[in-house]
């Protein structure tokens, strides 16, 4: 891979495990394995039978907490433990055959897209569980799912038009992140504030 293609991999690797870590790396380890996306030696260990079986389980497990309102808020904070390095690891990986200063610079990158994404998800996701219906939360959790299947196909067969994509993508995080903030802020002093009131 030259390094342009080793950087929008990385980019698509990176902000695709803001949304389903398990799902890509078993993507990305069975496109490898059938020979449709050459992998750099770094992240050929995804391609291990033992990866590919480990990251489908787990991918089964995230596919159904995802689905159940209150399990998934639970869930996404939980795996911001793991995501957010699992993505740094996976975009600085994708750049292993080039300099150590681009693999570096992917890391840190990589990790803050992940982040980004990761935020999104779950501040997203904060508001739609305050429904009391569960369909939104089913309907958006399956249109994660495809997302993060879809973006990280769009990286590796269309890589000028992620690239596009992602950057529309940051300029949108640009404009929610803010508001989620503000919102979980005012949310918790609304419950903070009550409590008070209550009080004796």
């Amino acid at each position: 891979m030259d390094l342009a293609q080793s950087a929008t991999l990385a980019a698509g690797l990176a902000w695709a495990s803001g949304l389903r870590l398990y799902a890509v790396i078993l993507l990305a380890g069975l496109l490898g394995r059938l020979g449709h996306l050459k992998l750099p030696d770094t992240l050929q260990i995804l391609q291990n039978p033992w990866i590919l079986g480990l990251a489908a389980a787990l991918f089964l497990v995230e596919f159904l907490a995802d689905k159940i309102p209150a399990v998934d808020s639970a869930w996404d904070g939980l795996q911001a433990l793991i995501r957010i390095p699992a993505g740094a690891l996976l975009a600085a990986l994708a750049l292993g055959e080039h300099d150590p200063a681009w693999m570096a610079a992917a890391g840190l990158l990589g990790g803050a897209l992940t982040a980004g994404t990761q935020a999104a998800k779950s501040g997203g996701r904060a508001f739609i569980n305050a429904s009391p219906e569960p369909f939104s939360n089913l309907a958006v959790s399956l249109g994660e799912d495809a997302l993060a299947v879809s973006g990280l196909w769009a990286a590796i067969a269309h890589p000028v038009a992620f690239i596009v994509l992602l950057g529309l993508f940051v300029l949108f995080l640009a404009w929610f992140l803010p508001r989620v903030f503000r919102g979980a802020r005012a949310l918790w002093n609304g419950l903070t504030g009550r409590r008070r009131h209550a009080g004796p």
